[in-house]
């Protein structure tokens, strides 16, 4: 194996190595170091994984995939499944965004354990998570993709079910629910082209691989009604504001962090790759519901009274723009879900802290009784506006290119569908700036409510190491787009390539 091949191997063995000996350790906080101390080597292998034998930009036209490395191996001989693992211009973001994400979780539990259960067992199933979070990222095999899509249900059902709020439970069976209804669909889906193609492989198939149309309609409808449940598109998103409302803090910031981005990156490095003719039939339709997705998520945020409900209604409506970028079809449109994707995660789970860090301190997550927040704790009312204007779309920070250029994909797509749709979703991100600058008003300004008059202004020491990093990288991605763009513009040139 060459340099680049352990390290994809590395990748996923070192988290689940960690697991294992989290698992294995008795004292609590020893554990809890050995799980960060895993999720920081792994964090540290996905790094040097950028570029590689192809370069940063060394793509052409075929094929539409070419990983920077690679590693494929038999499997299942006797079924011609292959262990193929890659990483590319499209992954890459993503795999670093995973392994900082669980990294800064593992060390969040070094100070907050939420009740429930034990920090061990917590960071172990965190470390599983990244496992098949990862794994799905890196899976060059339709199968080995289904695997590791799989092996995220159930850890993180446990989380919800284990460390979350009162209503625990229930929203860990319906999470539980709605994901295995996507997963029906994705395996039936993968059936549908592996036994059309004969081949498993995405690299080969990529670009539809001789499929006919109807067989590529076929398993387009059905892979991307598996992988809007986890994205999620409305209607399929109701089970998102339950398990956001009641996961602990670390559950919610890798949910909305990475786990949403599952549904986007299969859709369109297996959905759109693999069914292009597909995909253009659909596009329309999918188009629709995206834009229909940021206006009801943005509606019910306005009338929303609890802090972690309303971002967990958010998510709704920012994952609608990266939906709506890859109904264009467009490059434009594909660059806008890839860089939105990756703000969406840095912001949405630096939300996800400071909402969990309020309700920690108050006890309360309901918005009639948080005012007054910057009369206390300033510094914490400070992060949180950040974040909010982070999250609205403000220019100079990560959140305002996804979202823009989603509309402006759909603008230059041109005829009267697409740009009603650019309107009504340029009418949604005014929304969005409204029901933040409102969150802002009922949480930050005003006079101390009773829940917030009692706390104290200083921010523990472990709070500002997970969060520094995602204020910083909200900043670096809005002000160098480039940092996500720059990787993802051969992969989608060469993708776009293969769907003309």
């Amino acid at each position: 194996m060459n340099l680049g091949q352990l390290l994809l191997v590395a990748v996923l063995a070192v988290p689940a190595l960690g697991a294992v000996a989290v698992a294995a350790v008795r004292p609590d906080r020893a554990a809890r170091i050995v799980g960060t101390v895993a999720a920081g080597l792994t964090l540290l292998a996905t790094l040097p994984l950028a570029g590689g034998e192809h370069g940063w930009f060394g793509y052409g036209p075929r094929p539409a995939v070419q990983p920077w490395h690679q590693l494929d191996l038999p499997w299942v001989p006797g079924l011609e499944l292959r262990f193929h693992l890659g990483v590319d211009g499209i992954s890459w973001p993503l795999v670093v965004l995973t392994a900082l994400l669980t990294l800064l979780c593992c060390a969040y539990t070094l100070g907050h354990v939420p009740g429930g259960g034990s920090g061990r067992a917590l960071v172990a199933l965190l470390l599983v998570v990244e496992v098949g979070i990862l794994g799905t990222f890196l899976a060059l095999d339709l199968v080995l993709f289904f695997a590791f899509f799989e092996v995220v249900l159930l850890p993180m059902y446990a989380i919800i079910a284990g460390w979350g709020g009162a209503d625990r439970r229930r929203a860990a069976r319906k999470f539980a629910l709605y994901t295995l209804f996507g997963s029906v669909l994705l395996l039936v889906g993968v059936y549908v082209v592996v036994a059309a193609a004969g081949t498993a492989d995405i690299v080969a198939l990529t670009g539809g691989a001789g499929l006919s149309r109807g067989t590529q309609v076929a398993a387009f409808t059905l892979l991307a009604l598996a992988f809007a449940v986890k994205s999620p598109l409305w209607p399929l998103h109701s089970w998102l504001p339950d398990a956001h409302t009641q996961a602990p803090t670390v559950g919610s910031v890798v949910l909305a962090g990475v786990l949403l981005k599952m549904g986007t990156y299969g859709l369109i490095r297996v959905a759109v790759g693999v069914a292009p003719e597909g995909a253009r039939w659909a596009a329309p339709v999918l188009g629709v519901l995206a834009v229909a997705a940021i206006l009801v998520g943005s509606l019910v945020c306005l009338a929303q009274d609890e802090l972690k409900r309303l971002i967990a209604y958010s998510s709704v409506g920012h994952m609608g723009f990266v939906l709506l970028g890859v109904a264009t079809l467009t490059a434009t449109g594909l660059q806008a879900a890839l860089i939105g994707n990756i703000a969406h995660g840095v912001i949405t789970a630096l939300l996800f802290f400071l909402a969990g860090a309020v309700k920690d301190r108050t006890g309360t997550g309901a918005l009639a009784e948080l005012s007054g927040l910057r009369e206390t704790a300033p510094r914490l009312a400070g992060l949180l506006g950040f974040a909010a204007v982070a999250s609205l779309g403000l220019p100079g920070l990560a959140g305002f290119w996804g979202e823009a250029f989603a509309v402006v994909a759909a603008v230059r797509r041109g005829g009267g569908l697409w740009t009603t749709l650019a309107v009504l979703a340029a009418i949604g991100g005014a929304l969005t700036a409204a029901y933040f600058l409102r969150l802002l008003r009922q949480v930050t300004h005003g006079r101390p409510s009773p829940a917030v008059q009692r706390l104290a202004p200083g921010l523990a020491g472990v709070e500002l190491t997970a969060w520094a990093p995602l204020v910083l990288l909200a900043l670096a991605v809005g002000l160098a787009p480039a940092l996500v763009l720059g990787y993802a513009a051969g992969p989608v040139d060469a993708l776009l390539g293969v769907l003309r």
